[in-house]
């Protein structure tokens, strides 16, 4: 049975988000605050009442199952749920869902340890502190087999040495959760382990802290990380030796839909301003000069506004349609093409209905009192961020192409003459039938 409609008892949980939003939790995006700092107890004072809102409602953390204090939810759900949290960057926190919390969370749940669960995740699902997963290096970017971050067996410890790229929220950060070569020897995908490191432990360094587009370093909160002789104990490693890889996938499966999700909010941000723009934005009419026409009457505006209500609507089902896959099958490798496809889908969409509202806006939108210069980079950002679009593409074609097999005729199948002469044959042969049959 095919159904486009949300549960009533849901959709009611959604309207009171859609207002939730708009009311308290969007006007704290003009703050000049981080929602990641959790040492800036004036924010905080501020988030904790609505987090308990958030809580009251059953809202949570909804990612996780309710042994963690969430509801389970399924990425339909999720999706649902994100596409109106996408809309501000402090609503990730204010709903326990922010990453790389919420990834880090997920895994340290699945995989970690009790002990690990005790001293990492209980804060982190309770919202008290923040964490970095320290992953991509300078020379290698997200290509784990080209990794050189090495973590040595030293009796009871681990000994860490390397450098660490774009660690997002390295400087807000309780703890890393850093992949590092264990056992150079194996094979590529087996090499790596995951270890947690606490933020106080000696030979951290953050070389510095990195922005994207016109961020300053200071505003930026991507690390540029050193690690040197960097010692934790034995029992840090998360999930066993050489599992990183295994454990990054399961954490990058639900990452690249939750971001998808949250695109869509955004790029609805930006189609509702260009709509706004082309009904108030009036130009000269084509009679008189005395004459003024909204721009919204005229044809390139229009073909902006119907081409990016397009893209917003197929790209939504899209994801969507993969959330209900991810659901279906509980496997995010049986959902590995369509995951790649949204990952692929997504950075176009935001950059070119971004694009049109900026162009729409004339000098305004370009500049830096409005939002759309960044929601492009953004999209360059998504187009880089948890593996390049040109490597999901190459992930789509391999996984469409086991779909067929190869035509071994010495024209192809779908050759007219070719098929014109089977149905002929065939049309023959059912004639003889018939004949025979009279």
């Amino acid at each position: 049975m095919w159904d486009f409609e949300t549960e009533p008892e849901y959709q009611a949980k959604l309207d009171w988000v859609e207002e939730f939003m708009r009311e308290k939790v969007e006007p704290l995006d003009f703050l000049d605050a981080s929602p990641y700092d959790k040492s800036d107890e004036r924010m905080m004072r501020v988030l904790r009442p609505l987090q308990q809102e958030v809580r009251d409602q059953g809202l949570w953390a909804c990612h996780l199952g309710p042994e963690l204090g969430g509801q389970g939810y399924g990425q339909v759900k999720l999706a649902l749920l994100n596409e109106i949290l996408g809309r501000s960057r402090f609503a990730p926190s204010v709903f326990g869902c922010q990453a790389p919390d919420s990834g880090n969370a997920e895994i340290i749940a699945h995989f970690g340890t009790e002990e690990q669960k005790a001293r990492y995740l209980e804060p982190l699902l309770d919202g008290e502190i923040s964490s970095a997963y320290s992953m991509t290096e300078p020379h290698a970017g997200a290509d784990p087999t080209l990794f050189t971050t090495r973590a040595e067996r030293d009796g009871d410890h681990w000994v860490i040495n390397g450098e660490k790229w774009f660690t997002s929220n390295a400087k807000y950060a309780s703890f890393f959760i850093v992949m590092a070569v264990t056992n150079p020897d194996a094979g590529p995908y087996d090499r790596m382990s995951q270890i947690i490191v606490p933020r106080e432990t000696p030979g951290i360094e953050v070389v510095r802290n990195v922005g994207v587009g016109s961020e300053s370093s200071r505003e930026g909160g991507h690390g540029y990380i050193r690690y040197t002789d960097v010692r934790v104990p034995a029992d840090h490693v998360l999930g066993g030796e050489g599992k990183a890889f295994a454990i990054a996938q399961t954490r990058l499966g639900g990452g690249r839909i939750h971001h998808a999700m949250r695109t869509i909010a955004q790029a609805r941000r930006a189609f509702d301003m260009m709509c706004e723009r082309a009904l108030s934005r009036q130009v000269r009419g084509s009679r008189r000069d005395t004459d003024r026409t909204p721009l919204s009457t005229l044809q390139m505006t229009q073909e902006k506004i119907a081409d990016s209500w397009l893209q917003i609507e197929q790209f939504r089902l899209l994801v969507l349609r993969t959330a209900w896959l991810i659901d279906k099958h509980g496997d995010y490798l049986k959902v590995r093409k369509d995951i790649a496809a949204v990952k692929v889908a997504m950075p176009a969409v935001l950059h070119d209905v971004a694009q049109r509202a900026l162009h729409l806006h004339g000098a305004l939108g370009a500049s830096n009192e409005m939002p759309f210069a960044a929601m492009m980079i953004g999209a360059e950002v998504l187009g880089i961020a948890d593996g390049p679009t040109e490597v999901h593409k190459i992930t789509l074609a391999k996984q469409v192409l086991r779909q067929y097999a190869p035509h071994e005729g010495l024209f192809p199948s779908g050759h007219l003459p070719s098929r014109r002469e089977q149905a002929q044959a065939r049309l023959a042969e059912l004639l003889e039938h018939e004949a025979a049959q009279v």
